[in-house]
């Protein structure tokens, strides 16, 4: 459609619930050089990702020449939630409705009938994320690879 302008995907969300598992599966600290490598990535962007999980009491970090992170939770009580609020709720829809004429009618129907809409498909996907841990995750991971 010309003149559409569409959302670029929010990648971080999905590569952090990575990296956590991962990390978590090691078992010991990773750097972000090699977090960086995993996602193929850079290190700068990887510390950044994970800044605010670190804010958040999810991942610590130590630094030096043995530094890296290292989940500090357990993945049955990280919800993917957890992580999707720590990283400031990436990609979550944003009300898409103009208000170019608050005194039209029809303009306030549509807009409060979208809004509606849209924060009930935000609400469900908040509640699935609330629902689902990084352990329910891994354990598919792990029965994947089981498989193979």
């Amino acid at each position: 459609m010309q003149g559409t302008k569409f959302l670029k995907p929010d990648l971080k969300f999905a590569r952090v619930l990575h990296a956590l598992i991962h990390i978590s599966f090691r078992g010991r600290v990773m750097s972000s050089a090699e977090i960086a490598t995993m996602l193929s990535t850079n290190a700068v962007v990887v510390r950044r990702m994970l800044a605010g999980l670190r804010e958040k009491g999810l991942i610590e970090a130590t630094k030096g020449r043995t530094g890296g992170w290292r989940v500090v939770r357990p993945l049955e009580s990280i919800s993917v939630a957890d992580v999707f609020e720590a990283l400031d709720r990436p990609g979550l829809l944003k009300s898409s409705v103009p208000d170019a004429y608050p005194t039209c009618a029809v303009e306030r129907a549509v807009n409060s009938t979208l809004t509606r809409i849209e924060a009930d498909a935000a609400g469900q996907m908040l509640a699935r994320y609330q629902a689902l841990t990084l352990r329910d995750i891994a354990r598919v991971a792990t029965e994947s690879e089981m498989q193979n």
